[in-house]
Formats: C-alpha cells, sequence, structure tokens
C-alpha cells in the first residue's frame, strides 16, 4: 500500500541542500516522489510518496537520518518534526512496481 505524508522542517535551502548531498546519487530504494517546497513562514515542506511505510522507515533508518546528521555536523535535532500522514486516494503518473 502506498503510503504518504507531509513534514514541515526547520531547515532553510542551504541546509537542505547539504542533506541531498549528503545522500548520494542511489535513489531512494521505495521513494517514488520527493517534493520539497518553501514555507511563508521561511521554513521547508516536504511532501513525500513511497511504496510502503516499511520502505519509508527503512530508508530513513538506514540512509536518510546518517545524511541529516552529516549535514548537521552530527548535532540534528533531537525530536523529529511532526510528520502528517496522507491518505491517498489516487495516484496518477507514477508506477508503482508490485
Amino acid at each position: 500500500m502506498v503510503y504518504a505524508f507531509t513534514q514541515d522542517v526547520p531547515l532553510d535551502e542551504p541546509t537542505y541542500r547539504r542533506v541531498i548531498q549528503e545522500l548520494g546519487d542511489t535513489p531512494l530504494r521505495g521513494l517514488l516522489l520527493h517534493l520539497c517546497i518553501r514555507r511563508p513562514d521561511g521554513g521547508l515542506r516536504y511532501i513525500d510518496v513511497w511504496e510502503s511505510e516499511k520502505l519509508c522507515a527503512q530508508a530513513f533508518e538506514n540512509r536518510i537520518h546518517s545524511a541529516v546528521d552529516a549535514a548537521f555536523g552530527g548535532t540534528r535535532p533531537s525530536t523529529e518534526p511532526e510528520v502528517v500522514v496522507l491518505d491517498v486516494i489516487d495516484i496518477t503518473g507514477i508506477v508503482v512496481s508490485a
């Protein structure tokens, strides 16, 4: 089942770019879409769509958290921003493998 969420993060664009650089060029297994937009208050909002919640959790555990840690110089904030799960009705234009 597809897993999607939004997350507002207290990052600026340069910090976000450092995280992306730390992730490298290898695609994250199970990630269908990652959209990062600027919020009017200056932070960023992520909208992610994953093949499953399990693959999302594995990506955070195996790659994303370490990339964030590296981008913050090992001093990532101790609390995670709230994740708002989205109730996906349909995805058009994205093919989900079986």
